[in-house]
């Protein structure tokens, strides 16, 4: 990047892969997708608060590490307070979205998993969503996919930073 594009306009209006395009383009898709994932809230009498805590148990089982949710770990990842977690957590138990288990070795330790019935009411709500990004996703080759990747990729490894830096506005 050159020194002059290190200002606060840099890449503003410099075209179909200009910064503020990505900016637009960016916030209309997660706006459509907070849009879906509000409708699956109060499709299940959730709060909105609870499907991010529904997405979030899910994306550690899918990891492939072993690594299950924790109370502790989702109140990290959420920015809640101990008792905002509880109380998420309460209500997905209550409607059965979640099972908390206790660990075997340390009975201090819970893990939180996504419960087999829920998944099946959360992938029957969300396929339409996947039959969307998958037909997205067939007008691209595969070089141009990787690309993609690696772009989603930088950003969440971007917005994590800025968490964790405490830059997030």
């Amino acid at each position: 990047m050159r020194t002059a594009d290190r200002g606060p306009d840099r890449g503003m209006d410099d075209g179909p892969t200009g910064l503020q395009t990505f900016a637009v383009l960016l916030r209309r898709m997660n706006s459509e997708f907070n849009r879906i994932a509000h409708e699956f809230a109060q499709s299940q009498g959730l709060h909105p608060t609870d499907v991010q805590a529904l997405i979030a148990i899910l994306d550690a089982e899918r990891t492939g590490t072993g690594a299950t949710m924790t109370p502790g770990r989702l109140r990290e990842q959420l920015d809640l307070t101990s008792g905002a977690v509880t109380a998420c957590l309460d209500r997905l138990e209550r409607v059965g979205h979640i099972r908390r288990v206790r660990d075997n070795s340390d009975r201090r330790v819970v893990h939180l998993h996504y419960a087999a019935a829920a998944k099946a009411v959360a992938r029957d709500f969300f396929m339409p969503l996947a039959d969307s990004t998958d037909s997205a996703r067939r007008q691209f080759d595969e070089p141009e996919l990787a690309v993609v990747v690696r772009f989603l990729d930088a950003m969440n490894d971007e917005l994590a930073q800025l968490r964790k830096d405490g830059r997030q506005p």
